[in-house]
């Protein structure tokens, strides 16, 4: 690996200046310039405006692919960062931005907003939405990001709100009350657009809550439907949890889900059973729990589904971003959805029915001797947790997680954070309680980080084969973003941000940004010139090509 081309002290240097000249210049809130409303016509055929960064995967099949080429492989070496914006609030950014004709939408930790001229950073205004003392979160005071229809944005909130923004102004337009904070419910994951609606998850499954997938309308904030990922008494499933257990069965939808147009049908991933680590607590298959839901886009009904790991008792989530396109599989043009679960495993299905195609390990794991026919896994046995412990891989994190992968139309290869890592998984018995953890039992690990494996790894969906991979270390949580430039743009924890050759795997440019990456990158153009964004501590810095 090539590092240190530029050092910490040159950005350091760079953000100090930028942060004296926005002091010395005291802005009061703003309008933002005016921008043409975006219509569903416009998020629909959003890869016909590259310029634009609409929603949290860029378009909605989610393939976080630019269409700007600007910035490529013969002069990526060239970036330097044109401004950075400082997070006032001291947590991990894990925002990732829109961009709409010049203007710029930043999440902030816990939960505010903040709109910003594209080329400079300099703020219009902000909206702080108040959390409670009381929420119940696992995984960190995170924000990570919005949706746009029309001239309004949608947030997701800590204490599970669903609020609706003037997009000009920043003032507040409906607040809705998503489920309870105080029961262990609560929002992270940006909301996604589909015709007049917009669609959230929810998260807290660590809870012992019940997942389900919302649609509000986007004017009023009255709720659409409602989708359960838990099956009630009497519904398809509900015979995959033993007694009650479905009650509290988690399978949480915490991260952003896809959209075919098409098709009409809302693609999402829901995470694992509860409680997480003591299967014996809920015998069964445990649907609709990580799983892949087909839901059809009016009426949220499931259309099809496909559990990437039954009865799980490893917590591996399947709230991956699902990455849909059309691709020519054995001969034939298909339209699949790929998926690198955190089971380790990746799968090409059918996003039209469900049907399994084709599947493989991306990452090390000792659970599951193969796929059957129907991707079914194959289990190893003895692979469940005990009371003493026992080495499984992948850990508690997966063989990936949460942050979203990426696929490139140039190389037709799919992109990956991947991490080869192994951990002791013991469980315990324990009684649910309302608004406490549940989650039965744990894991730890019997080696430091960096004795793991960890790399960006590119996958042929329609073979199944890594066609290269190059390391990172330690292991990393930033997501990636692909461009017609013939680059893929990620991160890593020790702080680098970093642009690889897209057919090759060959690294190309960095600079150390001094914090770690827990983001995806967006690329977006302003008057002609091409910027590629990044979150790295609490800050986001943005780049282009010298002058």
């Amino acid at each position: 690996m090539i590092r240190a081309t530029i050092t910490l002290g040159t950005v350091l240097l760079t953000v100090a200046t930028t942060q004296n000249l926005a002091q010395e210049q005291q802005f009061e809130t703003v309008m933002t310039p005016a921008f043409s409303p975006i219509t569903w016509e416009r998020l629909v055929n959003a890869e016909q405006e590259p310029e634009n960064w609409l929603m949290y995967s860029g378009t909605l099949d989610s393939q976080r692919y630019s269409a700007l080429d600007e910035i490529n492989t013969s002069n990526v070496s060239q970036l330097e960062m044109k401004w950075a914006y400082q997070i006032p609030v001291i947590d991990r950014a894990e925002t990732v931005p829109l961009v709409v004709d010049g203007i710029m939408f930043i999440t902030e930790a816990p939960s505010n907003v903040v709109a910003v001229d594209a080329q400079t950073g300099r703020q219009y205004w902000r909206y702080d939405h108040e959390v409670p003392d009381d929420l119940r979160i696992c995984c960190g005071r995170n924000n990570r990001g919005v949706a746009i229809l029309g001239e309004t944005l949608f947030m997701s909130t800590l204490d599970a709100h669903l609020v609706a923004i003037d997009a000009r102004t920043g003032n507040l337009l409906w607040d809705v009350e998503v489920a309870a904070h105080d029961s262990g419910y609560s929002k992270t994951a940006a909301p996604l657009i589909v015709k007049d609606k917009v669609v959230t998850g929810i998260a807290g499954g660590e809870f012992g809550i019940r997942g389900f997938i919302d649609a509000y309308d986007a004017a009023t904030g009255e709720l659409a439907w409602r989708t359960y990922t838990v099956p009630g008494e009497g519904e398809p499933g509900n015979d995959t949890w033993a007694g009650d257990s479905w009650k509290t069965g988690g399978a949480a939808t915490w991260i952003t889900g896809a959209y075919d147009a098409e098709l009409n049908q809302v693609y999402w991933g829901t995470g694992n059973p509860g409680p997480d680590w003591n299967g014996d607590a809920r015998l069964g298959d445990n649907l609709y729990s990580d799983s892949a839901l087909a839901l059809d886009g009016d009426t949220g009904e499931i259309v099809w589904h496909f559990q990437f790991t039954p009865h799980d008792v490893h917590d591996w989530d399947a709230i991956q971003v699902p990455i849909l396109a059309d691709i020519n599989f054995e001969g034939r043009e298909r339209k699949v959805m790929m998926w690198a679960n955190r089971n380790a495993w990746f799968y090409t299905i059918d996003r039209t029915n469900g049907q399994f195609l084709k599947g493989a390990p991306f990452a090390t794991q000792t659970w599951a001797q193969e796929l059957d026919v129907n991707g079914r896994p194959i289990r190893v046995p003895g692979m469940e947790p005990t009371y003493e412990g026992i080495m499984v891989s992948p850990p508690i994190t997966g063989g990936t997680n949460w942050y979203s992968a990426g696929f490139s139309k140039q190389t037709g290869l799919f992109y990956v954070t991947s991490f080869d890592g192994e951990q002791i998984f013991f469980k315990r018995d324990e009684d649910y309680e309302e608004g406490e953890r549940f989650t039965g039992g744990g894991g730890r690990y019997d080696q430091p980080m960096d004795a793991f494996h960890s790399s960006i790894r590119a996958i042929n969906p329609e073979t199944i084969e890594i066609e290269w991979e190059f390391p990172i270390m330690p292991r990393s949580s930033a997501g990636i973003t692909t461009t017609a430039g013939g680059l893929v743009f990620t991160g890593s924890a020790d702080g680098y941000f970093f642009a690889l050759d897209a057919a090759s795997g060959e690294e190309l440019w960095n600079i150390s940004l001094g914090a770690r990456v827990h983001a995806a990158p967006i690329s977006f153009e302003v008057e002609g010139k091409q910027y590629v964004s990044i979150a790295s501590g609490n800050v986001l810095y943005t780049f282009a090509l010298r002058d």
